[in-house]
């Protein structure tokens, strides 16, 4: 289990143990927290997983793919650090990454 940090919606945060292998979207959904919506399931297909991964913690996790940094052109609030987190796979060097729930209007 690898501690992912995440900055909700309202500011507040919560680390979650997510299991290496499994996404920072998994983690989020299994543990209910509010803001990562993941309506396709994981597929890289719909972008309401997105979040913004802390710059310290980028070189930890797998490049964006071209399909997802195409999803995240029109996301919205998109910025340099946006990642949609089913596609952020854990592994133990990802310990305390931490990423903040995308605002969405």
């Amino acid at each position: 289990m690898t501690h992912i940090n995440y900055v909700l919606r309202d500011g507040s945060e919560q680390q979650v143990d997510v299991p290496d292998g499994q996404s920072v979207m998994d983690g989020s959904v299994r543990n209910n927290l509010p803001g990562i919506i993941a309506e396709c399931g994981g597929s890289c297909s719909c972008a309401t997983c997105h979040v913004y991964l802390d710059p310290d913690w980028s070189d930890r996790f797998d490049e964006a793919t071209d399909e997802e940094r195409e999803l995240l052109e029109f996301a919205e609030g998109a910025s340099p650090e946006s990642r949609l987190a089913c596609q952020l796979i854990v592994r133990p060097e990802c310990e305390g990454a931490r990423v903040t729930v995308a605002v969405t209007e």
